[in-house]
Order: C-alpha cells, then structure tokens, then sequence
C-alpha cells in the first residue's frame, strides 16, 4: 500500500510542476504508510488506528454511508517520532446496528492532507442481531514469513470472505525472536521464498526493532484488506517480547549466543515490545492509558469477550516442585483474576467469551518432566495444583455466581481442538461443565496435539494435526481459523474450525442456557 500511495502522490506533483508554491505544499503531504484497522468495538464505540510516515495529525469522517453523505469528524491523536508515528482515533456515540464507514487522512502541521484510506466495521445491534467472530493467533513464526509466490498470509482472505464482525487475535501476531531466511528448501525440492525486512533479519531487541516485527505483518495486502474490514480484539503471548518469556527473567548466556541476543534482561525486553503492542494496536483509552493489555470488550447483549493477559503477571516457569502451592505459581495474578471475577459477574451478556493466550489443559510431557511449566497444566491427576489453582478459582466462582454461556478460545499450540470439560471425570469437582475451543496457527509451523491434564476432567473431541510432522510451512495446509456464530434469536452457539481455504473442518452447536 505504502508504494501505491507513494506512486500516486508523485503522479500529483508530476502534473503541476509549473506552479512551485503548489509543488511544495504537496511535497509536505503525509502519506498513511501501513493502511488501517479498528479495534475494542462495543455497542457505540471504536478505535480507529493507522500510521503516518512523519509528525502529522490523525483525523477521521466516518459515516452510516459509503458516500459520506452528513459524515461527522474526529480528530484523533498526533503520530510523532516517539510513538513511531502511529496515532490512534475513538468513535463514539455511534449508532447500534450499523455499518460504519470511516475515511482516514493524516494532516501536517503546515495543512498538508494525506490522501485518504478507507475502512468499515460494524457495531453491534441493541436487539441482540446475530454475531460471529473469528479467531486464533500465530502468524510468520519457525522461518515461515511472507511469501509472495504462495499468496502471503492467504489465511487472512479466508476469514475475511467468512464475513466475521471481529477478530479476536489470541496472541503471538508478531515472533520478534524468530529470525527469516530468504529461501527455505522444502522436503519436495521446491523453495519457499520470504520477504525479508531489516527487522526480520535478526531477533528483536530494540524498541525500533520490535516495531519492524508489526510493521512486517502489514506489508500483506490480505492482512491489510482484512484489517481495513474488520475489527480486531488483540492480546498477547510470548513472541511479542521472546520465547516462554516471564517478569525478572534473564535470557541465559548458552541462549543468548545462540540467538543472537546482546540484551538478556527480559524486563527490557518486555517494556519494548509492550510499547511496540500498544503503537501496532487499537485499544480502548483506558486500558491504553493504563498500559494495560487485560480488559473486556462488551459486543452488544449477545456476546462480551474478555482478553487475559498471561505474561506481564506471572511467576517463573522453573517449578521445582509442580505441588507447591507457593503465590508465585501464578500466570495471571492476583489483581487480573479478581477483575475477570467481578467482569464476568457483572456482565449482562448472553455469551462470556473468555479470551486466554494459553490453553487450559496442554501440557509438554518433556518439559513437566524437568519441571518446567509455560503453560497452566502440569500433566498430575488429582486436586489442582501450581498454576492450576488460578483456573480452579475461577471455575469456581462460575459456579458458585451460576454465570451461564462460558465458553474459553485460546491459541498457542499451533493445532486446533475441541475441548469438554466435565467435574465427573475431574479431580477438581467445583465447577459446571464448559467449552474451550483452540484455533490456529494462522501462518506458521503446525504441531502434533500435545496430551491432555487430567485435572478439570477434559476431554478432547476434535484435534487437527494429528499427521503433522516436522516444520511444515503454511502451504502444506494445517493452517487454520476457529469461527463463532451467535444466532440472534436462538441465542444457540455455532463453533467452526476452517482452513487456509475456509473448508470447515469441524463443526458444533453449543444452545444457550436461560
């Protein structure tokens, strides 16, 4: 987009090289380099983002039409070199039920005016009309970039043609610790062939250099297009700052040699790839505000979405003793779960979907073994214990509050499953039986479905990558996105799994309890 852009600027100038005071003023245009997206929608409100490619001011009209008849205007934030010269914008009283269509320039100091990029969302209905999201996360990750000869990220084209009202992106959208290589040989003799970029050359460690990770992303036009159509609910995993990464951790010396790290403090690492998240993200004010990546999003009657954040909160994944019950065994924290208990009582939502980078029941057989937990589970039947002890204490208040039409999404894993929770086969008995649903990856390797904890009584009814073996590369197809259909009268909850193609691979009816 950004030499599109470029292109069609200079066509301009080129035709009014006789008026030079009209030259320079097009010459100061800013010009939008990375296209737009919209975030955090909820019943009458939305988060504009886009970025400039110098200091200029964020304005947006936006519409009920496609021809802006009787737009209104918001003037958004300043993109200025500190924030990489992103710059975000909120909507607010906008009107329930309807499509939005918003047209976004940048202005410069001097007048200068960009030219302008569209982009649409929809706001949910106050009536409780149907509503369907997508979901999942994983994308340009094990030496798996952007390759054009393929398509790019095809998996974006397929969820846009599903015609979803959001996405809710579960977490690792960047892998700043996975370096690219220009070509990749492939098992059938042929090469996959990547874009590579400066920042994707070398793992990331410099503020800048996170930056170039998201900026990677929204070089794909399906990625782009698709952000320009649907609004997203973002939260984050591991490969926005580094692998398995948690507070206070040092990257060791044997790793960081191997790597390429010349930071080993996690802690830096972390506050420069959380300012990279927030620059690349919509987010509502508050939470931005607050640097907070944990909130809720409410998405009319029918559905609230709730995004946990199991990084900047944990203890270390080093248990020695996978029974202790000591307050470091934590992935969200004190504070985060006693917000997610009172969210979701409060909540008048018919659906409380909750948003979890990590899955509940995945275990590494080989890393529980040698002690060493990333996840909640640690493979031990029985009464929860370590990190499980979270889950229980929510399970729990569920139950005890009688919150109905709680359903998990989740990510990570790099296959998608299908997930029936139930106190008869559990070891923890406190809580009502529940869904948890696991989709990806969206563009990387995919993994064999790891073994199931016994503890919340877990059964596993669909898995997709059960052949999968060694680094496949998107193309191979085990790529995949999980799709939610709220019907709008029934209140009945449809889960899909579909591939990079959109084939559905696997398909449920959850009804709705009253």
């Amino acid at each position: 987009m950004t030499g599109i852009t470029r292109r069609k600027a200079l066509g301009s100038i080129a035709g009014i090289v006789a008026a030079p005071a009209v030259l320079a003023r097009a010459a100061t245009r800013p010009i939008i380099t990375d296209g737009v997206m919209s975030g955090d929608v909820t019943g009458d409100s939305a988060v504009i983002w886009s970025r400039a490619d110098r200091a200029a001011r964020l304005l947006v009209d936006w519409s009920t039409t496609e021809s802006f008849r009787n737009s209104g205007r918001v003037t958004g934030a300043r993109a200025v070199a500190t924030n990489d010269f992103a710059a975000t914008a909120a909507l607010t009283d906008l009107p329930p039920g309807q499509t939005i269509f918003y047209r976004v320039r940048f202005e410069s100091d001097d007048g200068g005016l960009s030219e302008p990029v569209n982009g649409r969302l929809r706001i949910p209905a106050r009536d409780g009309g149907a509503i369907s999201l997508v979901f999942g996360g994983d994308q340009c990750g094990a030496g798996w970039g952007i390759n054009p000869d393929w398509g790019g990220i095809r998996i974006y084209k397929a969820m846009l043609d599903a015609d979803p009202d959001l996405l809710v992106h579960l977490g690792d959208r960047i892998y700043s610790d996975n370096v690219l290589e220009e070509t990749v040989d492939l098992p059938d003799g042929s090469r996959w062939r990547n874009i590579v970029t400066p920042a994707k050359a070398k793992v990331a460690e410099t503020l800048d250099e996170y930056r170039g990770n998201y900026r990677y992303n929204l070089l794909d036009e399906h990625v782009r297009r698709f952000h320009a159509a649907v609004p997203q609910l973002v939260t984050w995993d591991d490969h926005e700052v580094a692998n398995d990464w948690w507070p206070d951790a040092t990257i060791s010396r044997l790793r960081a040699r191997r790597r390429g790290y010349g930071e080993r403090s996690m802690d830096t690492l972390a506050a420069r790839g959380r300012k990279a998240f927030f620059e690349y993200t919509p987010v509502g004010h508050e939470a931005a505000s607050a640097g907070r990546i944990w909130r809720s999003v409410a998405c009319g009657p029918l559905a609230e979405v709730f995004l946990l954040d199991s990084r900047s909160h944990r203890g270390p994944n080093r248990l020695k003793d996978r029974v202790r019950m000591a307050d470091d065994a934590v992935l969200l924290g004190r504070a985060q779960v006693d917000w997610l208990k009172k969210a979701l009582a409060r909540s008048s939502a018919q659906w409380k979907i909750i948003g979890n980078p990590l899955p509940i029941t995945h275990y590494n057989k080989r890393d529980a073994d040698r002690g060493y937990f990333d996840k909640y589970a640690d493979g031990e039947p029985g009464m929860p214990s370590g990190r499980e002890r979270e889950i229980a204490d929510i399970l729990s208040f569920i139950k005890a509050h009688g919150i109905r039409n709680v359903v998990w999404i989740t990510a990570d894993v790099h296959y998608a499953a299908a997930h029936r929770f139930h106190p008869d086969r559990a070891g923890a008995r406190d809580f009502t039986p529940f869904w948890e649903f696991v989709a990806g990856p969206f563009h990387t390797r995919a993994y064999r479905p790891g073994p199931i904890d016994p503890t919340f009584g877990a059964e596993r009814l669909y898995a997709s990558t059960t052949g999968v073996t060694g680094n496949p590369p998107p193309s191979a197809g085990w790529c995949n996105f999980g799709h939610l259909h709220i019907d709008g009268k029934s209140g009945a909850l449809t889960v899909s799994f579909r591939d990079v193609n959109g084939a559905t691979m696997w398909k449920r009816t959850v009804e709705s309890e009253r």
